[in-house]
């Protein structure tokens, strides 16, 4: 279990995240929604140890994040950035390795290749394991970093708005594929979205901030609600039911 305690962070007199307390329970997939600026991103960065909390815990499954080694923090949590930058040569194959340095500290075992080419074949890039970065499409440069993410076999992944340009058929098969990794592959996957249909369709929790406060926390029924959107958004929502899922409209 994650847990969150009291969790602050500022930038100079601006408070990003002002007590916020939650708690992320095993398996799933936590959806954390929000205009921009609510803070979403920041907190999620604040749980994988990115950003110093200003006050506060995380706790993952007991262990202080702010304490335990990082050899340790990075086989319980792996986190997958919005901004990923690496080098444009390097190789699919070898980028995903990365996701084994925890374990093995560059000299790959055969373990360590077993793991990469189990993720290079989960997000369907084992073809392309010698192809640079930079000859990659945008879909495809994604999918790599998530098999990175999911080769470092941890039990939390953290995605922080994945979906970031994308277009719509690779956004879907995007998020299909997180919500595989938390249906077949057991883990916990919390993630950042800015569009709340792919939150309310493939979400099993919602968490609503604002202003860097939880608005409000539930399953997607809750959540996907004029009342709450309008709430959280300062706009109009229609919400209507498709398929069993709830999906919103909003009005210009």
């Amino acid at each position: 279990m994650i847990r969150v305690e009291n969790a602050i962070k500022r930038y100079g007199e601006t408070i990003v995240v002002d007590g916020v307390s939650l708690e992320f329970a095993g398996g799933g997939v936590t959806a954390i929604i929000g205009p921009n600026g609510a803070g979403k991103s920041t907190l999620l960065s604040m749980v994988s140890r990115l950003i110093a909390l200003d006050a506060g815990t995380v706790s993952i499954d007991g262990l202080d994040v702010t304490k335990t080694a990082s050899d340790v923090l990075a086989r319980r949590l792996s986190i997958l950035r919005q901004d990923n930058q690496m080098a444009s040569r390097l190789t699919v194959g070898d980028l995903v390795a990365f996701g084994r340095y925890p374990y093995s500290r560059g000299r790959l075992t055969v373990e360590d290749a077993r793991h990469i080419e189990d993720a290079l074949g989960y997000v369907d890039l084992s073809d392309l394991r010698d192809r640079f970065l930079d000859q990659l499409s945008g879909g495809q440069r994604q999918r790599a970093f998530v098999a990175m993410v999911l080769c470092q076999d941890t039990d939390y992944v953290l995605f922080d708005e994945p979906l970031n340009n994308l277009d719509i058929r690779h956004a879907v098969s995007m998020m299909r594929m997180i919500r595989r990794a938390a249906d077949e592959l057991g883990k916990t996957v919390v993630v950042v979205l800015h569009d709340i249909n792919f939150a309310s369709c493939h979400a099993d929790h919602i968490i609503a901030m604002r202003e860097g406060r939880i608005l409000r926390q539930g399953p997607p029924e809750e959540i996907i609600d004029p009342v709450v959107l309008e709430a959280l958004y300062g706009t109009t929502f229609e919400v209507k039911v498709s398929a069993g899922k709830r999906l919103a409209n909003y009005y210009f």
